[in-house]
């Protein structure tokens, strides 16, 4: 087991649809379901831009055991409360059906500013993500970091691509929440930076030119947090399964361990081109694995499997130092036999030709061991927060 420090912790925030039980649609009840949520888990749990959402931000997790522990104590205190409301969470990148004209706005000045900014393309935000925060302390070497990173985000979002429908329409995307996100204009994957400096100077640039309003508005698929010594993951969907978010978490910190380990050896790296990295993201959030994607080093179409594959080889002795390999490669094994969870929500709707069989099967996806898991660990110790 590696040793426990400062550096390589995980933070995980995920992004939940709240239900009506009856129509299946989204429906605005965060305000109602916020009180109960926090008499059980505290703090964590949050509003976000649309009242038909939810959030929650794990405590500040050493290990994978900790990241599971508390997704699904987070996730359990989120379905218990809407329960008490009458209503149900899931957990997919967008919602089937649910048309964004019906969904209000959280009246937060920092979201009803975000309207008043972005006009069409911030009503049109009832999309859902998980972000993964693995901290680094030194702000150099996480830069480092995410120049090599950048070639390796594509298949993590092929492997959590859950929103396949859009609006009542299967939009032919494994990840349609990719193709929404992206039309902000400060998203998508990063360029590489010289230096922290180098990276700040972007940033400033983008302030002081009112390109945004300040630097938490920056939304590139990675970017070093504001608030915390971390490096902000931001690409994937958020993932239906507990067992999936835990395989994306721990992907996520074997890869910042892989390249920061690189970047401390001074290795050399691929400095893909942008258009390159884009077209990768491209291919997985269209066809998450059932078509070939884009290896950026090679610049060549290869099966999703060997993409992933090769991504495994590459992180799989950070896996193995934090003794994470058996569970992570285990999950992605089941996903490369199974389907991803768009292509599993495909499927229910093949069977059952209804989108509302799809919302009930991302809903007990969702809680899928979840009751189970809580009764079997007890009360959580208690963690340090971010």
């Amino acid at each position: 087991m590696a040793p426990q420090t400062e550096d390589f912790t995980i933070g995980v925030e995920e992004e939940y649809q709240i239900l009506n039980p009856e129509t299946r649609e989204l429906t605005s009840r965060v305000q109602q379901i916020l009180p109960f949520a926090k008499k059980t888990i505290g703090e964590k749990v949050h509003p976000e831009v649309q009242l038909s959402q939810i959030e929650i931000d794990t405590p500040v997790c050493q290990t994978l055991a900790d990241v599971r522990r508390e997704l699904v104590r987070l996730r359990k205190g989120v379905i218990d409360a809407a329960a008490k409301d009458g209503d149900r969470i899931a957990a997919s990148g967008t919602h089937p059906f649910s048309t964004w004209k019906e969904q209000d706005v959280t009246p937060k000045e920092r979201y009803q500013n975000l309207i008043e900014e972005y006009q069409q393309l911030g009503k049109e935000q009832i999309i859902f993500g998980c972000h993964v925060h693995v901290g680094i302390r030194d702000r150099n070497l996480a830069v480092e970091v995410m120049n090599r990173a950048r070639v390796w985000l594509a298949p993590m979002l092929a492997l959590s691509a859950s929103s396949p429908f859009w609006m009542g329409t299967d939009t032919g995307y494994a990840s349609y929440r990719t193709e929404v996100w992206g039309r902000w204009p400060i998203s998508g994957p990063p360029l590489i930076f010289e230096s922290v400096d180098d990276y700040k100077k972007v940033v400033e640039a983008l302030v002081k030119s009112k390109s945004v309003e300040e630097e938490t508005k920056i939304y590139w698929d990675m970017r070093l947090c504001v608030k915390y010594p971390t490096v902000e993951f931001r690409m994937a969907d958020v993932c239906m399964t507990v067992d999936e978010a835990v395989m994306l978490a721990g992907l996520t910190r074997a890869l910042a361990h892989t390249c920061y380990e690189q970047a401390k050896s001074e290795n050399s790296y691929p400095k893909a081109r942008h258009e390159l990295i884009r077209a990768a993201h491209w291919r997985a959030a269209r066809y998450g694995l059932d078509a070939d994607l884009l290896d950026v080093e090679e610049q060549s179409a290869v099966p999703a499997q060997e993409l992933i594959n090769k991504f495994l080889t590459f992180v799989r002795p950070s896996l193995e130092e934090y003794g994470d390999w058996d569970e992570v490669s285990a999950i992605v094994k089941e996903i490369l036999q199974k389907g991803t969870a768009a292509s599993r929500q495909r499927e229910v709707y093949k069977r059952a030709g209804k989108l509302e069989d799809v919302v009930d099967y991302i809903v007990e996806e969702t809680k899928k061991g979840i009751s189970e898991a809580a009764r079997s660990w007890g009360s959580p110790s208690p963690m340090s927060d971010c």
